[in-house]
């Protein structure tokens, strides 16, 4: 298979078959966890199958044309960065999987566990394979509402619901800072493709907005890999099961941020705003959650505190910003995700052992469990940099860089000593994760007897510990090729001279990592003072700070929305247009002075009597407003007039749409009446009316005025290209519909997609009525009659088919004369509202599908999917394609792709009014049988 395919398979399968899981539990727990299995194993494989092409040098890249001209590509890139994140991502989440099938209890059928893990998975390989950072946008995005549906998994739970949220307002925070950051790099940089803003650093950081797009990045780089002051979700997630703890801490989710740092570091790197800002970070960050750690209870509480510590170690290695931090930094991402995911596994085994994760209540594991126990000290002691184990070298590899930094020659002391007071503190929250779990005594008072787990429950964390062995003792043949290629593709040029070996002689970092072990156990060994003195500090609470500033938020904003909104349609539409009189008024009076030029050609009468009817029509139906079927008729010339006038300006199309249109809302404004109150409106006070008068004078001249500008102002029209390139690019003569199809189909594409919402939107509205409507309004009127024309509904039973034949026939004929799917769809519509109307909810009942969500789906897909399939020929999204056929018998005849687009158009318009149409007889059909039960 091509690579460029494989690439794109990678996380396109992945989104393709996320719901497989949740499709297949019904088959039980081991049909879920198969299918995600296989989903994983499968995007492991293909990962695999690219990463000979990536250890011998090459970036491979796949890019599908989306919106070119805004810079939006559908481009994947897989580099040596990309790589490692991919199989961190796809083998740990594989674990993860095997694991959760063991711990989540038997009552969970596991299928919406799982899907929404391949969710999360498949944004995650979205980020780091993107070579365009408005796609990597997209995809960081997803992380975080996934993320959000894998910490709530447990929503019946208030911690996992405040955890979740939490979660979600500073990482979806971020999100918004670095989607300004992004806009301003691309726009400082003129792509937003990475292989330009890689290639274009020293234009990037001499541009005079360098300091605010580097802000804006790192704000979201930090808030989603919790650096200080950040950090305090993380620890509130851990009310998520545990296997998505293990996966979030190690491979995912908050290794998207320090991955952001590396991916941009050769863009935005290189200068003392950069230095300053991520060391400093990254540093405030390893020392305060390595503190912090130490004094948590809670296992996963200890865990969660220590992921913090190293991932302000690796955001401090970017921001030392020499050629070997960025080689250490990426060292370390590596072997954290392998320790960090074995100890969340084993404290997810102590906790569904014993029942609890109290250190304090949980000790003397060790003879209870000794398998689990030696499995955990191993991952711990790689956590502390323990020499023979993976954490030791990539530890070792930073002390070696704090020592003489550049930034630092005046206090060179100072950086090893925050690195060596850091180790220390690792080392002591270490052990004492150690020692008090599995050591320190008899257990206390534990809901449940501890013993083993299940062997396969066991072997993910094996696997694990043995790479955290096999790399600590022989990281020359095991990890050294994929830290070349990594490294490299972070730092974008040459790697720099150096050695992974576990001995490099009597040197300062030697002597910084024993005064670290060794103070480590000293801190523990003082443990009972630290905990006295910490016990009077003031305590912390984010999670109250959080909740409290939540809740004023939303009770300043319900206040505000209490003031705004009363129920008065009439307040809101004063509000609205008195906010579009103060903007333009700015926009007008700001702008160059305006010269009106009224036309110095003199109307006909037909323009003059057009001119009056408007007028009349208009003037009417706002003063006749409470006589409603008056005002109706009134409105209704007011759109004929309007279908006229684009008769008389040549143009068909619209004047046939506005036919349609404006018959198919008469017919509805009619049905609608039945259910308003009979009682008159109340009459509106003096004020009111003065206050809307003005409002409707100020808005009326204002918008003739901006009219009669843009009339007169010089301008050039693209008409011309429109009505050359119908035929050739389009294969229509009729060049509105070409242009609705094809030239801008994806605007079409965005107005049917409102229309699905607006359905659905009406869909809720009416089912809550049926459950909630009494059975007579407030007049005393029931909601349905039965009582319906006899005449109109033997005249609709001929005219029903015929009227589906024309909208047929102008379907069919849209391409090239007046027509098409808009038009044909309104046309139907008509004729089943008129045969609601005869036939009331009996023809709602039976005749009216009532799977609307299905009908609206087939719409978006015909729309989209014709779309995509421009994909396969290497063409942009919604390229539309066109040519002859010849057939037998019926000879020689014209097909274009842009016909199943109208297809989708038509089937959207349809059924947005076959659902309100069901509702509406769903509510008839129930107020009836509760008349008829009485």
């Amino acid at each position: 298979m091509n690579s460029n395919l494989l690439l794109l398979a990678i996380p396109g399968m992945a989104f393709a078959t996320f719901l497989l899981p949740l499709l297949l539990q019904r088959f039980g727990r081991v049909a879920a966890t198969v299918a995600a299995a296989a989903v994983i194993g499968t995007c492991l494989a293909l990962v695999l199958r690219l990463a000979p092409a990536v250890f011998a040098g090459e970036t491979q890249v796949a890019r599908v044309h989306w919106l070119p001209t805004y810079g939006l590509d559908l481009g994947l890139r897989m580099d040596g960065l990309g790589l490692l994140f991919s199989l961190l991502i796809c083998g740990i989440g594989l674990l993860v999987v095997l694991y959760a099938f063991y711990y989540l209890p038997g009552s969970d059928r596991m299928g919406r566990f799982y899907s929404i893990l391949l969710l999360f998975m498949a944004a995650m390989l979205g980020v780091v394979l993107s070579e365009n950072l408005l796609l990597l946008l997209v995809f960081w995005e997803i992380t975080s509402l996934s993320s959000f549906l894998l910490v709530a998994y447990s929503h019946d739970k208030y911690e996992s619901r405040i955890g979740a949220r939490m979660a979600l307002a500073v990482t979806g925070g971020g999100g918004l800072a670095l989607l300004a950051g992004i806009l301003l790099l691309g726009h400082i940089a003129g792509s937003y493709e990475l292989s330009v803003i890689l290639a274009a650093g020293d234009q990037i950081r001499a541009h005079a907005l360098y300091i605010p797009t580097l802000i804006l990045i790192l704000l979201g780089a930090f808030t989603k890999s919790a650096q200080f002051p950040f950090h305090f979700w993380l620890p509130n997630a851990m009310s998520a099961p545990t296997p998505v703890s293990a996966y979030l801490h190690s491979a995912t989710m908050v290794k998207a941020g320090v991955f952001l740092l590396a991916r941009l570091h050769p863009a935005l790197g290189g200068t003392d705003a950069w230095f300053w800002l991520v060391s400093g970070t990254g540093a405030v960050t390893l020392v305060y959650s390595a503190a912090t750690a130490l004094f948590r209870h809670d296992i996963k509480g200890l865990l969660a505190y220590s992921t913090i510590s190293h991932l302000g170690l690796i955001t401090l290695l970017f921001g030392l910003d020499t050629p070997l931090s960025i080689v250490a930094g990426v060292f370390h991402i590596i072997n954290h995700a392998i320790f960090k995911a074995s100890l969340f596994m084993a404290a997810g085994v102590i906790d569904h052992e014993c029942g609890t994760r109290d250190m304090r209540r949980v000790n003397g594991m060790f003879k209870r469990m000794p398998i689990t126990a030696a499995l955990a000290i191993i991952a711990a002691g790689s956590m502390a940099g323990v020499p023979l184990l993976n954490g030791f070298l990539s530890k070792e590899m930073f002390f070696a860089e704090t020592v003489g930094h550049p930034q630092f020659e005046a206090v060179s002391w100072l950086l090893p000593l925050v690195a060596t007071i850091a180790g220390m503190l690792a080392v002591a929250y270490s052990l004492r994760f150690v020692h008090d779990v599995f050591f320190n005594g008899e257990p206390i008072d534990l809901p449940r007897q501890p013993h083993e787990p299940p062997r396969w429950m066991r072997a993910p964390i094996e696997l694990l510990v043995l790479l955290c062995l096999l790399v600590g003792v022989f990281p020359g043949w095991t990890v050294a090729p994929l830290l070349d290629v990594a490294a490299a593709a972070a730092l974008q040029a040459p790697l720099p001279e150096f050695e992974l070996a576990l001995w490099h002689g009597f040197n300062r970092p030697l002597m910084m990592s024993l005064l670290a072990l060794a103070g480590g156990v000293f801190i523990y060994a003082m443990r009972g003072p630290l905990f006295a003195w910490q016990e009077q500090l003031p305590p912390l609470r984010p999670r109250t700070a959080f909740e409290r500033g939540y809740r004023l938020l939303a009770g300043a904003a319900r206040r505000l929305v209490a003031l705004l909104d009363n129920g008065s349609l009439q307040r809101y539409n004063a509000l609205l247009f008195s906010f579009i009189l103060v903007l333009g008024s700015w926009a007008f009076f700001s702008g160059p002075a305006a010269t009106v030029r009224l036309p110095s050609q003199p109307a006909g009468e037909a323009a003059y009597l057009a001119l009056f009817a408007l007028l009349v029509g208009s003037m009417g139906g706002t003063l006749l407003y409470r006589k409603r079927l008056l005002a109706v008729i009134l409105v209704g010339i007011v759109g004929l007039i309007v279908a006229l006038i684009f008769v008389r300006l040549s143009a068909p199309d619209l004047a046939l749409t506005q036919l349609a249109v404006e018959t198919g809302t008469i017919i509805l404004m009619l049905l609608v009446l039945y259910f308003l109150p009979v009682r008159e409106a109340p009459r509106s006070s003096a004020s009111r009316l003065t206050r809307d008068l003005l409002l409707a004078m100020f808005a009326g001249g204002g918008m003739a005025l901006i009219t009669l500008q843009m009339l007169a102002a010089p301008f050039a029209t693209i008409s011309g290209f429109y009505l050359r390139e119908a035929v050739p690019g389009g294969g229509g003569t009729n060049v509105v519909n070409v242009i609705l199809v094809d030239f801008r189909g994806f605007d079409t594409l965005g107005e049917i997609t409102v229309l699905a919402l607006v359905a659905l939107a009406s869909h809720a509205l009416l089912d809550r009525l049926i459950l909630t409507a009494p059975r007579l309004d407030s007049d005393g009127r029931p909601w349905s009659s039965e009582a319906h024309p006899l005449f109109l509904a033997m005249m609709m039973r001929p005219l029903l088919p015929l009227s589906l034949t024309i909208s047929v026939y102008i379907f069919l004929r849209g391409h090239n004369v007046p027509g098409g799917g808009f038009v044909a769809g309104l046309i139907t519509s008509v004729a089943l509202v008129v045969q609601y109307l005869a036939n009331g909810n009996v023809f709602a009942q039976r005749r009216m599908p009532r799977n609307s969500a299905g009908l609206l789906s087939l719409g978006l897909l015909l729309a989209s999917g014709v779309g995509m399939a421009s994909w396969l020929f290497e063409r942009p999204f919604l390229t539309t394609a066109h040519g002859h056929v010849s057939l037998p018998l019926i000879g020689e005849f014209e097909l274009a792709s842009a016909m199943i687009f109208d297809l989708g158009v038509y089937v959207v318009v349809v059924t947005v009014v076959v659902t309100v149409l069901s509702g509406l007889g769903r509510l008839s059909a129930r107020a009836h049988n509760q008349e008829a039960g009485n």
